[in-house]
């Protein structure tokens, strides 16, 4: 008796404490998920630093909820950006990361709609690779792996995007054997009507296919489709130009991203690729969906000392089959646990970005730096003018008050201010 009575206080004690860490944790990730409002557009004639600089916000109170897993009708969704961040507002996300399949082309039409509701968006993607332990071309195991970047995009985009465009280029090749081998199974398929589905300028994926079939009317639904067909062993299935998955890893790594595993219960041999990627530096993997916590991979996720992430995985098919956008609800410590894990990385991205651009500090790039941001009217500004010009107006895009209060840069500045005065010269000497 005088043992359990000694027990209840020692329990009682700790919950204080775990209220103030929430408490904390919560403050946090508001301080971050809060953007500033919409900036009125710059031009060089007025452009006075502090114009640059975001006003204050208050706050709402109430939890944060983020979404870190979706799909437009840029890949195999079937919402446009818009679209899917007007569903994802009513639905009370206040962070959504759009992470299409093997392209961020849609990540800047989704930021200019959360603009409008007070949302932030963590640009993202989800790539395809193929987890080979040996690494021979043409064998392993399909594995997508999600990829968070701060508000400025990857640094060294070029190489994260031929890479993206190198695996598109083989979704095509894939989609013209799955349809010939669906041909063979005597339920042909036109690829003029494949590629209408999937849309102008997207490489078409299974669930193009699937949809197909269902139109078709050889499948009652999607799932059927996979289930019969389209699945990693079915007779249809077929392989794109997929990298191997620690390459993917290395790549978001070295492009200021955060990278997790998406869906791991999909996999046949989950621990050993897990142990993989965890050595090539995977920061994370999917453990949350909308059923709640998958059994198994939360114990994996501690074992390799892996963030424990999830999202919805929303395409917009409808249907009893799929959750709905922001129903994975992540508690606000693991919210907490991945924002300083991702900000510290992001901010290094940014200052290479930022330096980088200084070397050669043109219009064309400094729009393309840009891309993701909430400010995109450079017209008329000179990025060459002062190297503090051009800090604030990437920053107005890019961050939050309290960003720019975590972030030191008298380093960028003092480099940029030095490449674009000693540009000015060059230019004017000429």
């Amino acid at each position: 008796m005088g043992s359990k009575k000694k027990s209840k206080p020692s329990r009682s004690k700790k919950k204080p404490r775990t209220s103030a860490d929430q408490a904390l944790a919560l403050d946090y990730v508001r301080a971050w998920a809060q953007p500033a409002p919409p900036l009125p557009e710059p031009s060089a004639a007025d452009a006075d630093a502090d114009d640059f600089l975001p006003a204050p916000v208050a706050r709402s109170g109430g939890d944060v909820l983020f979404e870190l897993h979706s799909h437009s009708n840029h890949s195999d969704g079937f919402l446009s950006p818009s679209a899917l961040v007007e569903r994802a507002h009513r639905n009370g996300v206040k962070v959504l990361a759009l992470t299409d399949h093997d392209t961020m082309a849609g990540i800047p039409e989704a930021v200019s709609a959360a603009s409008k509701f007070g949302m932030r968006i963590i640009p993202g993607v989800e790539i395809s690779a193929l987890y080979n332990p040996r690494e021979v071309a043409g064998a392993g195991e399909p594995v997508h792996i999600l990829a968070y970047y701060g508000s400025c995009g990857p640094s060294r985009s070029d190489e994260l995007y031929s890479m993206l465009l190198n695996i598109r280029d083989g979704r095509y090749l894939r989609a013209k054997n799955m349809l010939a081998k669906l041909n063979r199974l005597k339920l042909p398929i036109k690829w003029e009507h494949l590629t209408k589905i999937a849309g102008e300028g997207v490489a078409p994926g299974r669930l193009h296919v699937a949809r197909a079939m269902v139109e078709a009317g050889y499948v009652e639904n999607v799932r059927q489709a996979f289930n019969k067909y389209l699945a990693d062993d079915g007779p249809a299935y077929a392989r794109g130009s997929e990298p191997f998955a620690e390459t993917v890893v290395q790549l978001i790594s070295r492009t200021g991203g955060i990278s997790a595993l998406a869906h791991p219960w999909s996999l046949k041999n989950p621990d050993a690729i897990i142990r993989s990627l965890k050595g090539a530096g995977l920061n994370g993997m999917e453990v949350y969906r909308s059923d709640g916590k998958v059994d198994g991979f939360n114990e994996l996720a501690e074992k390799y000392g892996l963030l424990k992430l999830g999202g919805s995985d929303f395409h917009g098919r409808g249907g009893k089959d799929e959750s709905d956008i922001g129903t994975v609800k992540l508690a606000i410590t693991t919210l907490c646990c991945f924002l300083k894990m991702a900000r510290p990385i992001w901010s290094a991205a940014m200052k290479d970005i930022l330096l980088k651009f200084a070397e050669e500090p043109s219009s064309a790039n400094l729009r393309n730096m840009l891309k993701f941001g909430r400010l995109t009217n450079v017209d008329g500004f000179s990025p060459i003018n002062t190297g503090i010009d051009v800090v604030h107006f990437c920053l107005s895009s890019w961050l939050s008050n309290e960003d720019m209060e975590d972030v030191e840069l008298e380093e960028v500045r003092l480099k940029l201010a030095h490449y674009a005065t000693e540009r000015w010269h060059r230019l004017h000497r000429s």
